[in-house]
C-alpha cells in the first residue's frame, strides 16, 4: 500500500522540475494527483506520462479565479482535497538588486507569495470537510542563507518560510499541517537564472563546491521530502522548513 493511498493532491508548477518530480512520487505512492501548471500543454504531457489517477489543469496561481477553479475542479474530479503542494515559483536572473525591474519584482511576489494566500483561501474549506489536510510549500535555502544577486527572490522565499510557520500555528486547530522544503540550487529549468552565468561544468562547479555533499539538488530529492511531509507518519510535524540542501546551510 502506498504512503499516500486514498489522498487527493494538487501540485502546482508540476509541468517540469521539482513539481514534476513531486507529482510522479505522489502518484507512485497511491495519491490521486492534479498536475497544475501555467503551461497547460506541459501539464497534460506530465499527466499522460504518469498515467493512473492524474488529471492536468492549466492554472495561473497568481489569479484568484484560476486558483478557485483549480480547487473546484479537483473536488469535482476526485471528490475532495487533502494535500496542496505550492511548488510554482519564479526568479529573476542573478544580478544586482538595483537592476531588477518592477515588473520582475511584482511577478516574483505574485507567483512565490500571493499564490500561497490564494491556495489557502480556496483549499482550507475543502480540507476542513475531510477533517484536516496538508500544505507543502517549496521555499529555498535562499530564504535562510541569502546571497547577493538574488535579493528580491531571497525575500520572497523568506516570506514563504514565515508564512509556513504562521499558518502552521493558525491552522493546527483545524488539523491542517503546513510545512516547507528548502532546496539548494537544483538541476531544473531555472538553474541558469540562479547562477547568473552560462550553465557550463566549470560554472556549476563553483556552486557545487559550496555544497558539502558535492552535488546540486535533484527533483527526486525534493519529491522524497514532499512525500514524507504529506504522509500520515509525519502527522506530528508542522511549521518546519526542511533543508534539502546537501549541507549547504550548515
Amino acid at each position: 500500500m502506498g504512503r499516500l493511498e486514498n489522498k487527493i493532491a494538487i501540485v502546482t508548477g508540476a509541468a517540469s522540475g521539482f513539481g514534476r518530480g513531486i507529482a510522479e512520487a505522489y502518484a507512485r505512492e497511491g495519491a490521486s494527483v492534479v498536475v497544475a501548471d501555467l503551461d497547460g500543454q506541459g501539464a497534460g504531457a506530465v499527466s499522460e506520462a504518469i498515467g493512473g489517477n492524474t488529471v492536468a489543469i492549466k492554472a495561473d496561481v497568481t489569479q484568484r479565479s484560476d486558483v478557485e477553479a483549480m480547487v473546484a475542479e479537483t473536488v469535482q474530479h476526485f471528490g475532495g482535497l487533502d494535500i496542496v503542494v505550492n511548488n510554482a515559483g519564479v526568479t529573476h536572473n542573478n544580478k544586482p538588486a538595483l537592476e531588477v525591474s518592477e515588473a520582475e519584482f511584482d511577478l516574483i511576489y505574485a507567483v512565490n507569495v500571493k499564490s500561497i494566500y490564494l491556495t489557502v483561501l480556496a483549499a482550507v474549506p475543502e480540507m476542513e470537510k475531510r477533517g484536516g489536510g496538508v500544505f507543502v510549500n517549496t521555499a529555498s535555502t535562499a530564504g535562510i542563507r541569502p546571497r547577493p544577486g538574488l535579493t528580491w527572490y531571497n525575500g520572497s522565499k523568506g516570506a514563504v518560510i514565515t508564512l509556513t510557520k504562521s499558518l502552521a500555528a493558525e491552522l493546527a486547530a483545524k488539523n491542517i499541517r503546513v510545512n516547507a522544503i528548502n532546496p539548494v540550487i537544483g538541476e531544473t529549468g531555472m538553474l541558469e537564472s540562479f547562477m547568473g552565468v552560462p550553465d557550463t561544468p566549470e560554472n556549476r562547479q563553483k556552486f557545487i563546491s559550496t555544497i558539502p555533499l558535492g552535488r546540486m539538488s535533484r527533483p527526486a530529492d525534493i519529491a522524497n521530502a514532499a512525500v514524507f511531509l504529506a504522509e500520515p507518519s509525519s502527522q506530528f510535524i508542522t511549521g518546519v522548513a526542511l533543508e534539502v540542501d546537501g549541507g549547504r546551510c550548515i
